[in-house]
């Protein structure tokens, strides 16, 4: 094999909980273990659930039924357990002052909790909650700054058999709004504010404008987490303190059938509106569990800490995962590089972090600052790197590896999706390791590479694609089961598509080359075009708009969008300001798009469907292809004189 950067010790292979179930079950090696496991997935899930000891109220009878599909598929019947039993309740007598959670902010104040402290919270809270009326099965929205509290709120719904709505903190009043009105949400859960780089950031008082148009919602529970002045509806607000305020420290967890749902996390996709994708509580355990135990290696000592927003994916996928081993989390609050850029080096340092988590993104913000800040601290605490949410290139990869890993450590870099909330490739601490790769399957994910005739293909680009179910995949979209089908299921019979491309090499190493669809990436976070392309319409001056995602050597991808002025406007530098601003104000300011020109017309279909992929072609001086299809061909011709 060639280019191989890594290679697994003694201590990782003879250590890890991957090999233990490897010698549990006879299989000799990693090829062994995916092929089984790929092949007999009844076995492989049943086998999992036992081998990390996941807790049932009930057990189940029969690990999966697809007699209504593939596409519906349903597991773990009859069981019946719950997420905070598995996260919190199991420790109470075995670890109760094991260290739960450890906080920062970037100024660095820190908060702890053990477990008995975490449970004494979440009971309150738990308890408070069911005060406003909330019970099985109703909608909390979850919009808050990584404060401890986050784990509070979270496990306390999930605890009463309510469903968490997690939504990225810094999303502007119109995403809010939208995504809690999908899920027809109950009750929000927010706070005052928070501090990032050093600058105030309102977060209740910005999402009123959202709060106001969700007529669903009955009561807004506001943390006081920097002590700011808030707008305030009385009946409607209340402080986090006072609903908590005398309420019993014990409250029992909810039994929830395996298949009951525990959360909804919303997508973006290509046709403006998010998809709320459905996870159960048995799903997320399997599938989560055997990430965290398998890929990380995590163990009761570890101290893990992924750079995240509760909003995505990956921020309820560490608290279950991590939690369940009655490990410690590491939650920080602000910016990776303030006050100075040694500031996530020395968090790892000051917390013994022993796995790392953290995007290509945010390693191209640090290199910028050279390696001294990295090598001023300890980091010999660490034993895992991990990385997931967008393709590497190679210099930030390596740089990652050298400077951060010391060449020591493996790159666990996962990919999957909110739509499976876990991964479809993903190493194994007992594997080697090229640069950039994903190494291949995860254990139970029958995965493959696809042309457009459904042939599977090795050594040239492809379609990601799923064979068989797996327990975390989506229970449909919130609402929208057919959107669910045709977004997934349409292209080929029975089969998942993923929507990115994928390419195996000669070694089988699995790499992937991003998404074969119009969702952009902009450091991790997956938006649809028709998002932003919402917000801009929104203008009086916009009549039609267009996004696309153009390269950017910091985010992976940026926003470019191109715009037709109704009559009567002319293009200038002051509007091009205020349709940007319109784009944070609706989206937020992770979204600023990065370039806006302005057009005469766009390229469509006859349908009137407006082709990104050639507007992306032309912008980036590449091959428009086929145009057969445009009604008006002068358009692409026009995108040569956008200003």
């Amino acid at each position: 094999m060639s280019d191989i950067a890594w290679r697994p010790t003694e201590d990782y292979i003879e250590n890890a909980n991957v090999t233990r179930f490897m010698r549990k079950h006879g299989i000799k090696d990693y090829e062994e273990l995916i092929e089984r496991s790929t092949q007999d997935i009844e076995w492989f899930w049943d086998a999992v659930l036992k081998d990390l000891d996941v807790k049932w109220y009930e057990p189940y009878h029969t690990v999966m039924d697809d007699s209504k599909g593939i596409q519906w598929t349903k597991w773990f019947l009859g069981g019946r357990t719950n997420i905070v039993l598995n996260c919190l309740d199991q420790h109470l007598q075995t670890r109760p002052d094991n260290t739960a959670v450890i906080w920062e902010n970037e100024a660095g104040d820190n908060k702890r909790m053990s477990y008995a402290e975490l449970d004494q919270k979440v009971c309150r809270f738990a308890n408070g909650l069911k005060s406003l009326g909330v019970k099985k099965g109703d909608r909390v929205g979850l919009y808050m700054p990584m404060a401890p509290d986050i784990i509070v709120g979270f496990l306390a719904t999930i605890k009463i058999g309510a469903i968490i709505i997690p939504v990225f903190s810094g999303f502007g009043p119109y995403a809010l709004a939208e995504r809690l009105n999908i899920a027809e949400a109950k009750v929000l859960l927010t706070a005052d504010g928070t501090k990032r780089r050093g600058k105030t950031v309102q977060i209740k008082s910005n999402s009123e404008e959202a709060i106001a148009t969700v007529p669903s919602l009955e009561h807004v529970v506001v943390l006081d987490n920097i002590g700011l002045e808030t707008t305030w509806k009385e009946g409607r607000d209340i402080w986090w303190k006072d609903l908590v305020d005398g309420q019993p420290d014990t409250c029992p967890t909810e039994h929830m059938d395996a298949e009951e749902n525990a959360m909804i996390i919303f997508s973006s996709g290509t046709t403006g509106k998010p998809k709320g994708t459905v996870h159960s509580h048995g799903g997320c355990l399997a599938q989560i569990c055997k990430e965290l135990g398998y890929f990380f290696d995590v163990k009761e000592e570890d101290n893990f800490f992924w750079l995240s927003d509760i909003g995505w994916m990956m921020g309820p996928w560490m608290i279950i995962g991590v939690m369940s081993f009655g490990s410690t989390i590491v939650i920080f609050e602000g910016a990776p590089n303030y006050p100075d850029p040694g500031r996530l080096w020395k968090l790892i340092q000051d917390n013994k972090i022993s796995t790392l988590g953290i995007s290509p993104t945010a390693i191209r913000l640090l290199m910028r600052s050279g390696t001294e800040w990295v090598d001023k601290y300890d980091l010999s605490s660490l034993r895992f790197l991990g990385s997931t949410g967008e393709v590497w290139d190679p210099e930030s990869w390596a740089w990652f590896f050298e400077h951060v890993g010391k060449k020591k450590l493996p790159i666990i870099n996962i990919a999957g999706g909110t739509e499976i909330v876990g991964c479809f490739l993903a190493p194994l601490p007992i594997t080697e390791l090229k640069p950039c790769t994903l190494r291949g399957p995860g254990p139970g994910m029958d995965i493959d590479v696809f042309d457009e005739d459904g042939n599977s293909i090795r050594g040239e680009m492809g379609y990601l694609v799923c064979k068989k179910p797996s327990p975390s995949m989506t229970r449909g979209f919130w609402g929208e089961p057919e959107r669910y089908i045709n977004t997934y299921w349409s292209t080929w019979d029975n089969i998942w598509d993923h929507g990115d491309w994928a390419i195996v090499d000669e070694d089988g190493f699995w790499f992937l080359a991003g998404r074969s669809d119009d969702t952009i990436k902009i450091a991790g976070r997956r938006t649809g075009p028709a998002e932003i392309e919402a917000a801009l319409m929104k203008h009086v001056a916009v009549s039609e708009a267009a996004t696309i995602g153009i390269p950017d050597p910091l985010k992976g991808e940026d926003l470019a969008c191109f715009v037709v002025l109704h009559a009567g406007f002319e293009p200038d530098e002051e509007l091009r300001t205020e349709l940007r601003d319109q784009v944070v104000a609706v989206m937020g300011k992770a979204l600023k798009p990065k370039v806006m020109l302005f057009v005469k017309d766009l390229p469509k279909t006859r349908s009137a469907k407006i082709v990104r992929r050639i507007i992306k072609a032309k912008y980036l001086g590449e091959d428009i292809g086929d145009t057969s299809s445009i009604e008006n061909p002068g358009a692409i011709d026009g995108l040569d004189d956008a200003i």
